[in-house]
């Protein structure tokens, strides 16, 4: 069966899975705060003053005052020049590609991106070269292959989702021409990575002149939406050449009014972040005490590679005999066969870390998974 089986999540985090309750190590809800109470408040009150929808492109009559302000929010949170509000994270690759069509000689893309990269980089309107994944060698050869006088653009995943692995922003941006671009998809990163919580532009020290970054609302804000940021003049270029922004209804107002909430929780409480990185830490090593080998990467996901596929029915069956939902995928950028996900949020507690622990141990033990 392609389509997942329907979950209902409960708790923060758990799920009602074929009537059982589970303890929910999927999705990226990083926080949980899709379930704050002050972002249920901001929706219903946004809601009961605004009503649902604009009914109309931005570029027509359906600007509202609470998108620029949603927009100067953003920009202040993850210290851009400017942000623009998008229907959802996968179309902000695309408005910014069709932006940017045609000013670029190369398009050099990791080989492991995100789908909504890849097709950002078909509307770019030259030559695209995939590099090996994170590999700043193979990003150098396939820039010496557009030859003296090209200006590439670099389009990259900043944490990756299957492994919380992060992409080597500072390394290509020496690696590339003066006036060349990375575009980076902060989905996974924004929110989470980052003493501010600025994603992987923050964590790796690199100024924003060369960077665009795009951000979904959907993951660490918790809510839904896209955002792209970048300098004033891109936001500008995006307003007069992407189809799609010109020929969208932007946001729901209400979920505006969500946003606004769930933005004003990440920058006011830290600790959030704190939380996170010391449960990712706290499975991290209890794994790598039982001798398991467990890559080190800043994001807070562990995943799982079964060595054969008669092995993914006996681990599912151990993770729910073990009251955790068992988070098996196909995704692209992970193994065409498949694999386990882990993803830790802020607000898992330590008994739900030791039951996930032991289990992933056991697991190991028995049937010798990559892990």
């Amino acid at each position: 069966m392609i389509e997942s089986e329907p979950l209902q999540q409960i708790e923060r985090s758990y799920v009602l899975w074929r009537r059982r309750k589970l303890s929910y190590f999927s999705g990226c809800d990083y926080f949980r705060i899709s379930s704050h109470p002050k972002v249920r408040r901001a929706l219903v009150s946004g809601l009961k003053r605004y009503g649902l929808s604009v009914a109309a492109s931005r570029r027509t009559s359906g600007n509202h005052v609470l998108y620029a302000r949603l927009e100067k929010q953003l920009a202040s949170f993850f210290n851009a020049d400017s942000a623009l509000l998008v229907p959802n994270g996968y179309t902000s690759n695309l408005a910014a590609a069709q932006a940017l069509a045609g000013q670029f000689s190369h398009a050099l893309i990791d080989e492991a991106a995100h789908p909504s990269l890849f097709d950002a980089a078909s509307l770019l309107d030259c030559p695209v070269l995939k590099f090996c994944h994170r590999s700043v060698a193979e990003a150098t050869a396939a820039l010496k292959r557009c030859g003296i006088g090209s200006k590439p653009i670099l389009l990259t995943d900043g944490m990756f989702s299957r492994d919380g692995s992060v992409a080597p922003l500072k390394e290509y941006l020496k690696a590339l021409p003066r006036d060349s671009v990375l575009l980076v998809d902060d989905a996974h990163a924004a929110g989470v990575l980052g003493p501010n919580g600025q994603g992987t532009i923050e964590l790796a020290g690199v100024g924003r002149r060369r960077v665009i970054q795009t951000v979904t609302l959907s993951k660490a804000i918790g809510v839904y939406g896209g955002t792209i940021l970048g300098s004033e003049a891109l936001r500008q270029m995006i307003l007069e050449r992407s189809r799609l922004f010109i020929g969208s209804t932007p946001l729901p107002l209400p979920l505006i009014c969500a946003a606004a909430a769930a933005l004003n929780i990440l920058g006011s409480n830290k600790s959030l972040r704190s939380r996170i990185a010391n449960n990712t830490f706290y499975l991290r090593s209890l794994l790598s005490a039982a001798g398991l080998l467990v890559p080190q990467h800043p994001g807070p996901i562990v995943s799982l590679a079964p060595r054969r596929p008669t092995d993914v029915p006996k681990i599912k069956n151990a993770l729910a005999k073990a009251a955790i939902y068992p988070p098996f995928i196909r995704y692209p950028g992970g193994p065409l066969s498949g694999y386990f996900r882990f993803v830790i949020s802020s607000e898992h507690t330590r008994a739900q870390l030791d039951n996930l622990g032991q289990v992933l141990i056991q697991i190991a033990r028995s049937l010798q998974p990559l892990v």
